[in-house]
């Protein structure tokens, strides 16, 4: 018989307290009467812009110029890269004297007409208005056509990457430009049916993302909350979106968001 007050085995100690530890978490957890509140839970997820671009052209081409570098700031409709448009700008301006001309000489014939300076029918003078027709919208095929080769920023934000660079070819659909906006940031997260029985859209929660040393907290607002689960994992997607005026969280990041 051991001595009551004979030392343990150690191998023992440790399998005591393992088994010590595992009780009082499967406490907190469960809200078993231990005296100990359960605590939050946090799910994690990805950061990311809530305007995020990638642009391409319609039409293949040779990229020409990159007025903007990587990082610059864009203003919504600028230019942020073109194709080489020399022959479709000398086809515009060929086809803008022609649209003048035909203008020039239908306003000739009313003249004339109005004046009775020599007899004009109406049929020469419907005649050069079909003329001038065909001219004006040869013209502004011409000014499509060109616009074509220029890619201009849908919204405002920053030019995140460039994927051409000038004197690369570029096939249709092709991406060659990326631009986001991150004042305003969506953290992105995939969480357990019961977990989201208690969210609704337009909830507030605690979103906390990692940023040097410390996390930064900010206040979100859930906008999404997947009607369905995931046939593969049986998770929820939720969005719960914040606002970055600073720039303080470079979205891509991971982050965590926090379930009362």
């Amino acid at each position: 018989m051991n001595h009551p007050f004979a030392p343990m085995n150690p191998s023992k100690t440790r399998l005591m307290r393992s088994a010590a530890s595992l009780s009082l978490g499967m406490a907190l957890l469960l809200g078993s009467p231990t005296g100990f509140a359960a605590e939050d839970t946090w799910v994690t997820g990805v950061t990311e812009p809530v305007k995020d671009v990638t642009l391409a052209f319609p039409i293949v081409g040779v990229v020409g110029a990159r007025p903007l570098e990587e990082g610059a700031i864009v203003r919504k409709d600028q230019v942020v890269i073109e194709l080489d448009k020399q022959l479709e700008e000398l086809d515009l301006e060929r086809k803008r004297l022609a649209r003048e001309l035909a203008a020039s000489e239908l306003e000739r014939l009313k003249s004339l007409a109005q004046r009775n300076a020599i007899s004009v029918s109406k049929e020469e003078i419907e005649k050069k208005r079909s003329e001038f027709e065909i001219a004006r919208v040869d013209h502004e095929l011409a000014a499509a056509v060109l616009k074509r080769r220029q890619l201009t920023s849908p919204i405002e934000g920053q030019v995140a990457q460039f994927y051409k660079d000038v004197g690369e070819k570029c096939e249709d659909q092709q991406p060659v430009v990326r631009i986001v906006d991150t004042r305003r940031c969506n953290l992105v997260a995939n969480l357990e049916p019961r977990v989201a029985q208690t969210l609704r859209s337009g909830q507030k929660v605690r979103v906390e993302v990692q940023v040097g040393e410390s996390p930064v907290a900010v206040e979100a607002t859930v906008i999404y909350l997947s009607p369905v689960a995931d046939a593969a994992s049986g998770l929820l997607r939720i969005k719960a979106v914040f606002e970055n005026p600073e720039g303080r969280i470079r979205p891509g990041v991971a982050g965590r968001i926090r379930i009362d």
